[in-house]
Parts: C-alpha cells; structure tokens; sequence
C-alpha cells in the first residue's frame, strides 16, 4: 500500500519542505479584517505580524470540509492508496473533530491522526510519519502510533505583551493594565495539545529562564522513563530577532548541553493570541 502523509502549516512545514518531504500540507486560514488569507500562501509572518501590529481586526479560522476533501481527493487521483492526515491538535482546533468527520466516509482509507502537537513536536511526529510511510506501514498503523507517542511532548510559551490576550478575551483588561506596569509576563504551558496558564514572572529574561527549568523539570520527571537519546529540544518564536533566537537556543543550551535545538516560527494561528514577540521551548519524544 502506497501511504501519503497530509498535515498543515500548524507544523512550521513551509510549501517548499513539503515538496521536496513528498507530502500534501494544508494551508491554514486567518482572517484580517474580514479578508481571508493562507499561511504561507497569501500571507507570510512578516505580513502578517505586520498587519497585527499596525491594529488590525485578526482571528483564526479552520479549513473548509471542501478544502479537506479536495486535497484528499487530489492525493488518490495522483495514485495513492490511502491517507494518514495529521493536523494541529485537537485541543486548539476544531479542525481535527472535521477531519474525522470527514473521513468516515472514507472506508478506512483515510486515517485521521489526534497527534495533541502543535509547532515544531507538531513537525516531528510528521517527519516520523513521512519516516514510517517510506517503510512500507499502513495509514492505520501510522495512526496508532502517533497517538500513542502524542503526550510525549511539553511546551511552554511566554508573551512579550498581554495586549494580544486581552483582545482575544483570555485575560481581562485590568489584569492587562496590572500585568504591563508591574511588567508581569505570563507563561503559558501546551501539554496534550491544550493552552494553559502555568506562572507569572517579571520581565522576559526571566521568563525565559522559568521556562527552561520546568522543561527541564519535565525531562527529569515526567520524562525520567523514556530514552534521553531520543528526546528533541526545540524553541519557537513569533517576528523573532536573530539576537532573540540565539539567546532563546542559548538558554536551552546551558540546561541541554550538547542537543541540537531545532526552532521555527510558531505558526499564526498561535500569534493570533500571543502577539510579536512570544518566545517558546519544548521537549518532545
């Protein structure tokens, strides 16, 4: 059986690693003041980081049931047997829930994997699955096992501002005024693919460092069980600087010496929320 992998721009994979990786990637939509545009397509970061900042009206949306099918339907005219389609968690999107929906009319042939990842754990459990698909495994068995690894992973985010919190009605604006003169930075935590808050710190240097701790916490707890060797270290930014970066990947550094860290941009649908400026770190198995 001939597998094709299928995910979305929620994994940091852009349109040109998608083509040469051999798999189908679905653009997700965000809308902007009432128009409509595709990461990576109609819109990049600096776009639409751009865009945000200058005050636009911003919220995500989710592809349309045609969008899906159609990309489904694309891949079995191009001669593939079957489909294991792996997008942004389900605990951020209703995306996933449609998917599965979808594929139920499907006769088995289109497996819809709930991976509880977003970003870069999001992109590595893709990359395992082009990985598996090259082996010779089943849609189904590609499935089983991304859902049985899906909760080996932890993220913790922190924002640069609370303005984007407070319009998206996650924080109130009170809290917002407090947090910004007392320059509280919150620090947000994905675990099972599900936003959470997790501490408050003051100013971002040591946010930063609240973060890699408890990475490093989970690693050591959570963790303790599992191979070190196979433990991915990432970080994650929206509109970050390149001096930004480095330090983001230097933190992670000091506590994982001698890891390769792997960053991308998170994805918009995650500045939505969080503005320019959000820093991320993770580990995931």
């Amino acid at each position: 059986m001939k597998t094709a992998v299928m995910t979305d721009t929620n994994s940091g994979i852009t349109k040109k690693e998608a083509r040469e990786l051999g798999l189908y990637l679905m653009p997700m939509p965000v809308i902007i003041n009432g128009s409509v545009y595709y990461e990576d397509e109609s819109i990049d970061e600096a776009g639409f980081y751009a865009a945000q900042s200058s005050g636009a009206e911003v919220s995500t949306s989710q592809p349309s049931p045609g969008e899906v099918l159609g990309m489904w339907d694309l891949a079995f005219k191009e001669g593939w047997d079957e489909i294991v389609y792996i997008p942004m968690t389900s605990g951020l999107s209703k995306s996933c829930e449609m998917a599965i929906g979808l594929a139920a009319s499907y006769g088995g042939k289109v497996q819809v994997a709930d991976n509880h990842r977003i970003s870069v754990p999001l992109r590595e459990s893709v990359l395992r699955a082009v990985s598996l698909a090259k082996e010779g495994h089943s849609a189904a068995g590609i499935k089983e096992q991304l859902e049985r690894e899906a909760y080996l992973a932890s993220i913790y985010i922190t924002v640069d501002t609370l303005e984007y919190l407070k319009k998206g009605g996650r924080i109130s604006p009170a809290a917002a005024m407090l947090g910004t003169v007392m320059q509280i930075k919150p620090v947000l935590s994905i675990r099972g693919g599900v936003l959470e808050a997790f501490a408050k710190s003051r100013g971002r240097k040591n946010s930063l460092e609240l973060m890699v701790r408890a990475l490093k916490k989970d690693a050591e707890t959570r963790f303790s069980s599992l191979d070190p060797e196979s433990m991915r270290v990432c970080a994650a930014g929206t509109a970050l600087s390149q001096e930004e970066i480095d330090m983001l990947k230097a933190a992670l550094l000091e506590e994982f010496p001698g890891r390769e860290v792997l960053y991308n941009s998170l994805p918009i649908s995650v500045g939505c929320h969080t503005g320019p400026g959000a820093m991320g770190v993770g580990i995931c198995f």
